[in-house]
């Protein structure tokens, strides 16, 4: 990210496709680094079970929040964050304030002032708990031609997701929806710029994570829609 504008929430169209309609599966945050302070958008209070307007806590009450078996991981990875200046991005779960287990992934890029300094780092929450089933019928409906169609890329950016995030098939198709959704770039489009973008990685280098994550964040900007 290249300057302090607010993250947008995520759009209803991004709920849409990524399935619910009752529950936001999408939720943009910023961390600051110098006083270690937390914005979330309704949405993510929601996956922690907080109700609309309920400010972010700090950082232990945040971390209180994460299943007990990632909460070192999450911790290790803010604190790498916090001491050089990266994106904080994790694929870990959550508990709500009800006991209900939230499977996310956090995407996030660097936040920088007008000099380049880095001041922190935004992104979204996606919630990606449960499988490809909650999508509603009309919405495959309406990808199911090019889906067809764009089959093989599409299986290779879901295989690219798999991999960085360690998730699902039916996951990685989520996040790949939300970003084609949000961004409406075709998901044939987006696929294909991500396989060339992925192409440049070593996946298993440090940082590949972070560097990955802007590159989905940015994809959008290096395509020509057909």
């Amino acid at each position: 990210m290249t300057d302090c504008r607010p993250v947008p929430p995520a759009a209803a169209a991004v709920d849409r496709v990524i399935g619910g309609g009752a529950r936001q599966h999408v939720g943009s945050f910023r961390f600051w680094f110098e006083t270690q302070a937390w914005e979330w958008s309704d949405e993510v209070a929601a996956m922690h079970g907080y109700p609309p307007g309920t400010p972010a806590p700090d950082t232990e009450r945040l971390l209180a929040h994460k299943h007990p078996d990632d909460r070192e991981q999450v911790a290790d990875r803010l604190a790498r964050s916090i001491a050089h200046g990266e994106p904080f991005c994790s694929s870990h779960r959550i508990v709500d304030t009800g006991g209900e287990v939230h499977h996310v992934i956090v995407v996030a890029d660097r936040v920088t002032g007008a000099d380049g300094a880095v001041l922190g780092t935004a992104g979204y929450y996606v919630d990606v708990t449960g499988t490809l089933a909650v999508h509603r019928r009309e919405t495959l409906d309406e990808q199911l031609p090019e889906l067809y169609a764009s089959r093989a890329v599409i299986e290779q950016a879901k295989g690219a997701l798999m991999l960085v995030y360690g998730v699902s098939p039916e996951q990685a198709f989520r996040v790949l929806s939300w970003r084609s959704q949000e961004t409406n770039v075709k998901l044939r489009t987006l696929a294909t710029r991500l396989i060339a973008d992925f192409g440049t990685l070593s996946p298993f280098s440090a940082g590949a994570r972070s560097r990955f994550d802007h590159l989905l964040l940015t994809a959008h900007e290096r395509v020509e829609e057909e």
